[in-house]
């Protein structure tokens, strides 16, 4: 019961102000389950629709105020919105299936969803592929990944490489998102 708690905690707090994704757990949990690994990722698609919705809702009644929160976000800075709301406003909501691919947080799309004139039941349903794809292949590749290049190794040494490739990963993400 604590992995799907913490799953969907997990999903909930990235999908709002929270800057480090859901998939660092759901690849975790999955490394050596991948059964268990896949439940994670609904769990946390449960707990990111949640934080979506306030979000959405936080944009929708405070555009400003939720937008300032936002871009105190590490890695999100107000020419990105900008890139969100522009994307949102040409390419709708296809724009939050395109984002991760670039990096993007889903929170962005969020708070800016109803501005870009996106209604919530929408915003909503298309959360669901656009945020579950991404978990599940995730960890798909972490169970993967460790049971062929990894074959005769411990879960402590799996979860070790793991969490390096996550450092590895975040000292990146942080340092080419952030200039």
């Amino acid at each position: 019961m604590a992995v799907k708690i913490i799953a969907a905690a997990w999903g909930f707090a990235e999908a709002t102000l929270f800057f480090i994704v859901p998939d660092v757990w759901t690849s975790a949990t999955g490394i050596n389950n991948l059964k268990q690994g896949l439940i994670a990722c609904l769990w946390a698609l449960t707990g990111a629709l949640a934080g979506g919705l306030l979000m959405y809702l936080w944009g929708q009644y405070e555009p400003v105020v939720s937008t300032h929160w936002v871009e105190s976000v590490p890695a999100i800075n107000t020419a990105m919105m900008d890139e969100v709301r522009a994307s949102l406003t040409t390419t709708g909501i296809g724009a939050m299936f395109i984002g991760p691919l670039q990096g993007i947080p889903y929170k962005t799309f969020a708070v800016q969803a109803y501005g870009a004139g996106i209604p919530l039941g929408l915003f909503l349903l298309l959360s669901i592929p656009a945020r579950l794809i991404r978990f599940a292949l995730v960890t798909v590749l972490a169970n993967v990944v460790a049971r062929y290049a990894l074959p005769n190794r411990s879960v402590a040494f799996r979860r070790s490489i793991l969490l390096a490739v996550w450092a590895l990963f975040y000292g990146y993400y942080f340092t080419v998102m952030s200039s």
